[in-house]
């Protein structure tokens, strides 16, 4: 034993010997490393915030295809959740760095091909081009139901952008007004608050900088109830103990779930003693059920009087329901039990048994997916792109790595986690570029294509309008200057052609 660790020891303080010379010839380098990341969310920011750390002199670009930065933290975080946006500050920091560079409006296979993007970036030898693709999830996992495309069913994240204004759900219809019910399919955190922005008094929303249109829509709402159905039972509940008790701790909110839903077995006990989280949630749920009113095992008939949140488990949907094939009334579900062990997870499976539940507008939150662009290798089955560590796999088998290119956030690992995820997820992808580095494959002494200055160029040539980051801030203090005339921390810019106005000092 004591052997294994010397060996392991003298392999990191070699490593470390490689590491250095490998940043020493970076620093020294007349070309220093370019590398251009896609996609400005926090996956985005903190890759390009480690690389700079970890290459001294490396130059950064980060591309994003709308004229906004930051992602998820701008379009997916809950307005009444302001101190998760705080994050914004460090990644402005990185932004404003005089080595790291913002080209915003900027979308690969609109304005330039993920191709020519990588020769761009060719600064290495042996064909080698560096570019890291951190553009998210900006699509839906279907439930593949009968009438999913009904008017009035929408997926969740369209829902969050909608309320959040980012530019491609302004315009969604979401109707709050001829319906006192909506159901939720799923019961993660987006799920939580999707519910949460629905039944939260419209006061407590009034100074945030929920976008105005979905604020005069949630003045307008009859939306009474809320149910939110889960497949599985209350230990497999997805969201976390923090955004559960927040919800439940809503004033003048009823909270039912019902009792006979709480019943647990043995392989449910296992899960919560490898999961600390799941005890926790499950504990939660089971406090709400014994303060609940009701306990009755059927789903109860809606009522119009206050506002309640119901949790439905083990139950899955099958069909939305129509009266005329143009609106929703309906949603039926089939009763589940589990099935499998705690190895491999347990599983819902469907009884046989059914019940109708009445509703005007259902929220699908069963998940993100990730798109690809053309010439990026895909798995379309999960939703994100083949890698090792961060590197793009180009073929399966035998495992051959697409040079130079990599992945980070939930193009590499799926819809998961929260902002810090990214984090730890940006570090194993840098380390990835480090060791590359450190093996030689990145020529740093060699003659450099123009990185960004091409880009630049090429952009300029095809009539793209850019977006810099200080042009970005000249969005950033408008959309605060109409927050303070309304009250509210912020109103954002929600068309994109007025941001690129407000950003060229346009009048709008």
């Amino acid at each position: 034993m004591v052997g294994r660790r010397v060996v392991a020891a003298v392999k990191r303080q070699l490593n470390y010997h490689i590491w250095r010379r490998a940043l020493s010839t970076v620093a020294s380098s007349p070309n220093p490393l370019q590398i251009c990341v896609v996609g400005s969310g926090p996956a985005g920011f903190y890759t390009a915030e480690k690389l700079m750390k970890r290459f001294s002199a490396a130059k950064v670009d980060i591309l994003d295809r709308l004229p906004t930065p930051f992602g998820l933290v701008r379009s997916g975080v809950a307005p009444d959740h302001p101190e998760t946006k705080n994050v914004i500050n460090q990644f402005t920091r990185v932004a404003t760095s005089e080595n790291c560079s913002f080209f915003g409006n900027v979308c690969v296979d609109r304005d330039i091909t993920l191709n020519t993007l990588r020769n761009l970036y060719h600064v290495v030898k042996h064909c080698i081009q560096n570019v890291v693709l951190a553009y998210g999830a900006e699509s839906d996992r279907s439930l593949g139901i009968p009438r999913e495309g009904l008017p009035g069913v929408h997926s969740a994240r369209e829902f969050v952008w909608w309320y959040n204004g980012h530019p491609d759900c302004v315009n969604l219809p979401v109707n709050l007004k001829s319906t006192d019910t909506a159901v939720i399919f799923g019961q993660g955190n987006v799920a939580l608050d999707a519910a949460r922005i629905l039944l939260r008094p419209v006061n407590e929303l009034a100074s945030t900088d929920i976008s105005e249109h979905a604020l005069s829509a949630l003045h307008e709402s009859n939306i009474r109830k809320v149910y939110l159905i889960g497949r599985r039972g209350p230990v497999q509940a997805a969201c976390t103990a923090k955004e559960l008790r927040e919800i439940l701790g809503i004033q003048r909110l009823e909270v039912k779930v019902r009792q006979a839903d709480m019943a647990t077995t043995e392989l449910d006990h296992e899960e919560m003693k490898k999961s600390r989280s799941h005890k926790r949630v499950y504990e939660l749920l089971c406090k709400a059920a014994a303060a609940a009113s009701s306990s009755s095992t059927t789903i109860p008939v809606v009522g119009s009087g206050s506002r309640q949140l119901q949790f439905v488990f083990y139950r899955s949907p099958v069909e939305l329901l129509s009266s005329d094939s143009s609106t929703l009334t309906g949603v039926r579900l089939e009763k589940t039990i589990l099935s499998g062990d705690v190895k491999t997870g347990q599983r819902a499976v469907g009884t046989g048994e059914f019940e109708d539940l009445s509703c005007g507008l259902a929220l699908k939150s069963i998940g993100y997916k990730s798109l690809p662009v053309r010439d990026l290798p895909f798995d379309n089955r999960k939703g994100v792109v083949p890698n090792l560590r961060g590197r793009v796999v180009a073929t399966a088998e035998p495992p051959v790595l697409e040079p130079g290119l990599y992945v980070v956030g939930w193009l590499k690992r799926g819809p998961t986690g929260i902002i810090g995820t990214n984090l730890i997820c940006a570090e194993e992808t840098v380390e990835s570029i480090v060791e590359d580095a450190q093996r030689g494959l990145i020529d740093l002494q060699s003659t450099s294509k123009m990185g960004g200055l091409g880009l630049k160029g090429l952009l300029e040539e095809a009539g793209t309008v850019v977006v810099s980051f200080s042009e970005w801030q000249k969005i950033d203090s408008k959309e605060l200057e109409l927050g303070r005339l309304k009250g509210k921390v912020r109103e954002k810019v929600v068309v994109i052609q007025d941001m690129i106005s407000t950003a060229k000092g346009l009048i709008l």
